[in-house]
């Protein structure tokens, strides 16, 4: 049950939620300690190194979901979102999540979702090395290689701040959380992000009223139930395409046709370049009847999709939608939340169109 929100103030501990990856694991070969060995390591490991590094007050928010991040599912992203909000609602404002590289920018941009519109404050992190000294057996130090220690340092940090928002902090830098990808598989700087961001980032509120924070918390609260029974059904597909007939291409999409409505992603060449057959813009026809939504993104990590040329831009008369500039996480991101929140494919179609629209991203039906 979520209670009323209560003032607290700037001086109240943000709270540190683990929730596993390359962040806790130790030993040879790797592997993740346990929640019972792993949290009383980090908090003695904190407390002596409070001093030194100035760090804010800090509490812990229990999460019993520990795992490898690779393997996180719609529904452990709600169980992240009721943890949150649950918090959220009894007061408290400023959170750090530690999880895994794997889908982190995928959370991330998920949560942006979720939180749109609130005053929350989250920052998520992870290490591409363990937080522990694997070379040292008989007891646990901190691997002065890894980046686990600073990227944990900084996000405590950039949410001692409190500004309003979902972030990601990794590297030495942090961004809104809807920007960030994944560029390098076990570099230290894995990650990048932009400051260019659009909604959700731009729906949060530097100071939310405490009666428009209990109407959004009471919009959350009544939903909460269906959101969570429709996270065990949920599926968002993706197609990529290759230099193949069209004909491959239409045969995945029709192989989707015959499940609940889900989300689609289309990965296209370029600016969203899809090869063309009459018979795919037919199916692309079919999946919008049935009421799937197909997202048109690019291969591309920068950039996003356009209009510009007519190998791109048939697709739009088919009701297909486009990305934008969003990555791929946050499309991900973006899609789920539609189909978890939103009882209709209508009101999800609506919804995304009119978040575009705040972004400028928009591409006219011609």
């Amino acid at each position: 049950m979520l209670a009323s929100a209560m003032t607290k103030t700037v001086s109240d501990p943000i709270q540190l939620i683990y929730a596993g990856g390359t962040f806790g694991s130790y030993g040879r070969p790797l592997a993740p300690l346990s929640a019972e060995v792993f949290l009383p390591t980090l908090k003695k490991l904190l407390l002596e190194q409070d001093n030194a590094a100035n760090l804010p007050n800090i509490s812990w928010l229990d999460n019993p979901l520990i795992k490898d991040s690779s393997q996180l599912t719609p529904s452990d992203f709600i169980h992240f979102y009721q943890l949150l909000l649950t918090a959220y609602a009894q007061g408290d404002k400023r959170f750090v999540l530690i999880t895994g590289t794997d889908t982190l920018s995928y959370l991330g941009a998920f949560l942006a979702e979720a939180f749109a519109g609130s005053d929350i404050c989250v920052v998520l992190t992870a290490s591409m090395r363990p937080l522990l000294d694997s070379e040292v057996l008989n007891s646990y130090c901190i691997d002065t290689h890894s980046d686990a220690w600073d990227n944990l340092n900084d996000s405590l940090k950039l949410a001692a701040a409190g500004e309003s928002g979902v972030k990601i902090g990794f590297g030495g830098e942090s961004w809104p959380a809807q920007t960030v990808q994944k560029i390098h598989s076990h570099d230290l700087m894995a990650f990048t992000g932009h400051f260019r961001a659009a909604y959700p980032a731009n729906s949060y509120i530097k100071n939310l009223p405490d009666i428009r924070r209990q109407h959004w918390l009471d919009d959350q609260k009544k939903a909460l139930s269906s959101i969570q029974t429709r996270a065990e059904h949920a599926r968002i597909h993706a197609i990529y395409c290759l230099p193949n007939d069209a004909k491959v291409i239409n045969n995945q999409l029709t192989a989707l046709l015959s499940q609940p409505p889900c989300g689609i992603i289309l990965l296209g060449f370029g600016s969203g370049n899809v090869p063309y057959s009459a018979a795919l813009a037919e199916t692309l026809e079919l999946a919008h009847k049935e009421g799937h939504m197909v997202i048109c993104a690019s291969q591309c990590p920068f950039g996003g999709v356009s209009d510009s040329y007519a190998a791109g831009s048939w697709q739009y008369n088919h009701h297909v939608i486009t990305g934008g500039r969003l990555t791929i996480p946050a499309i991900y991101a973006r899609l789920l939340w539609l189909l978890l929140r939103y009882d209709s494919p209508a009101r999800r179609r609506q919804r995304w169109l009119n978040n575009s629209n705040q972004a400028g991203t928009s591409i006219k039906k011609r």
